[in-house]
């Protein structure tokens, strides 16, 4: 008979947020990637990554009404239906939720419509719940994974948990438990996003800003160990003296080039990036721009914290 473990002993939110901290330099490359790999694909569906958060907005009204009535709905039962039935849009809500203007929230959902992933009929309004794509969730699932692993392995040698779980366990539990983690990850992704549009205009500037990022800290000759968050932010700046061009990140986040170019303009005026004397963009922020950068790390590092003691303490592990 095979044993079942499970992460039964609750970890205090305030204890994940400390391990976070004093070993951010671990976690960073995979917290990163998982985000950035999540922009760049909701961008890819609809050129305008506003418009991806709007319908996914709109498909969470699923995760809330499994979650107010306690039912748990796996991954491959959640895509088996291909369709979602939902009450009714509320832009009015939606723009105040998202913090996104109203008139911009209305001519989203109506090129939703225009383009078939939101039918109405009659009263009834129908989504294409393929529209936000399987291969979307997968990465992201692939990428979650990962992040939590790495996460564990750290518990584990601070003895904060006396078992290590495989990435394939950790992925299959999720799969299990599909509706409660990604009801967890869209209320993460909601207040992430929120706050990183406030911070530098639009989305779009966010993934141009965070995959350099990504750059550095993928950066071998930067693979620091245990590097708290504080000490991470200061120590990666400048760290990467290779550069990334801006016809690649056009191609990485297919973000038009003539687009790309002007937003890295005005990151560049905020002193959040630099470019060098090759046309080569790195990472290297300084004065106020980096005290910004850092409250709004700390605030979203917090929200991993959060997020991590929601799932972690309450998904099944199984073998």
């Amino acid at each position: 008979m095979n044993i079942k473990p499970t992460i039964s002993s609750q970890i205090d939110e305030k204890i994940i947020f400390k391990v976070i901290d004093k070993h951010f330099s671990r976690l960073a490359p995979y917290y990163y990637k998982w985000i950035n790999s999540w922009l760049i694909g909701a961008y890819k569906n609809f050129g305008n990554i506003d418009k991806y958060i709007i319908l996914i907005y709109i498909i969470n009204q699923d995760f809330i009404f499994f979650r107010k009535n306690g039912l748990i709905v796996d991954y491959d039962t959640f895509y088996k239906d291909k369709t979602l039935e939902v009450e009714k849009i509320n832009i009015s809500k939606i723009s105040k939720d998202l913090q996104i203007p109203k008139e911009s929230v209305r001519r989203k959902v109506e090129e939703l419509e225009k383009v078939g992933v939101i039918k109405r009929k009659g009263k009834q309004i129908f989504v294409n719940r393929t529209a936000f794509t399987v291969v979307q969730a997968n990465l992201t699932l692939k990428n979650m994974s990962v992040l939590l692993y790495e996460f564990n392995k750290i518990l584990k040698e601070e003895k904060i948990v006396g078992v290590a779980y495989t990435t394939i366990e950790i992925l299959d539990s999720i799969k299990k438990n599909f509706s409660f983690v990604w009801y967890q990850f869209y209320k993460f992704l909601f207040i992430f996003t929120n706050r990183c549009r406030k911070e530098v205009g639009d989305l779009e500037t966010f993934c141009i800003g965070l995959l350099v990022l990504v750059i550095s800290a993928d950066n071998k000759k930067f693979r620091v160990k245990d590097l708290s968050l504080k000490k991470y932010a200061t120590l990666i700046q400048g760290s990467d003296d290779r550069g990334i061009n801006t016809m690649s990140i056009s191609e990485i986040t297919g973000i038009p080039r003539i687009t790309v170019i002007r937003k890295l303009k005005y990151l560049i005026k905020r002193d959040i990036l630099q470019i060098n004397e090759k046309k080569l963009i790195y990472l290297n922020i300084s004065g106020v721009a980096l005290e910004e950068v850092q409250e709004l790390q700390n605030q979203n590092i917090r929200s991993l914290s959060n997020f991590i003691d929601r799932v972690f303490n309450q998904i099944k592990i199984i073998i």
